[in-house]
């Protein structure tokens, strides 16, 4: 089998930050090499494709992105005074990177549409997402809690791809643990993974919440960053 078939080019954005599907990125364009890019989809309606950086940095050398990232659709745009440019990007379905191609000032590759997986037992996905619908509402009010603040928690989506997404961006988790839930192909897997990490990130939420009530006790951020009392 061919793997090149459906093969198609795409500039690359490396970031340290990961781009979900049915996400928005707000993005501010500084760098020659990215308003070159950027300024090509505008002119031509293209996308290009966001990535977490495996290796390097976001400014300077030609970084090392992971295989999986997302497509990025620029829905809004504006150019300053200064020659910067703000974008907004929605994400409307992952890639993964056959080749990268070095030849220009910004990153290019040759990728494919990654597809996801569902698995033929419907109950199975109807129950995951129940329990990830019902641990992401808990998880923002425990943040909320632990921060002092007030968040509203607006209706999510019934569809399990669209809430395993909407997990991946609520979040608030270390970049390569949302690579790794990106990267996943199976929709089962993904709720799977996200019932776990959630369940871990309430028990430590509560615990930042139970030291910082408990009298005499010291205070800690919402990152879990040591206060002063």
């Amino acid at each position: 089998m061919d793997d090149t078939i459906g093969v198609i080019e795409l500039p690359l954005f490396p970031l340290n930050t990961v781009l979900f599907p049915g996400q928005m990125l707000p993005l501010h364009i500084f760098e020659d090499r990215y308003r070159l890019m950027i300024r090509r989809c505008l002119a031509e309606d293209l996308p290009f494709g966001v990535v977490l950086i495996k290796r390097g940095q976001e400014v300077g050398d030609a970084a090392v992105p992971h295989d999986v990232g997302t497509v990025a659709r620029i829905v809004k745009s504006s150019h300053l005074p200064d020659g910067t440019m703000d974008i907004v990007v929605v994400g409307p379905e992952r890639f993964w990177i056959h080749h990268l191609i070095y030849d220009q000032p910004y990153l290019r590759g040759e990728v494919k549409t990654l597809l996801m997986q569902e698995t033929s037992d419907i109950s199975v996905l109807t129950t995951l997402a129940c329990a990830v619908r019902d641990d992401v509402t808990q998880y923002i009010k425990l943040i909320a809690e632990a921060a002092g603040l007030q968040i509203r928690v607006d209706e999510m989506p019934d569809a399990p791809l669209q809430l395993g997404y909407l997990a991946g961006v609520a979040m608030q988790i270390d970049n390569r643990e949302k690579q790794d839930l990106l990267a996943i192909s199976s929709l089962q897997e993904i709720l799977m993974r996200e019932v776990r990490l959630l369940n871990r990130e309430k028990a430590l939420l509560r615990w930042m919440i139970a030291q910082r009530d408990w009298p005499g006790s010291a205070q800690f951020g919402a990152s879990g960053t040591l206060l002063p009392n």
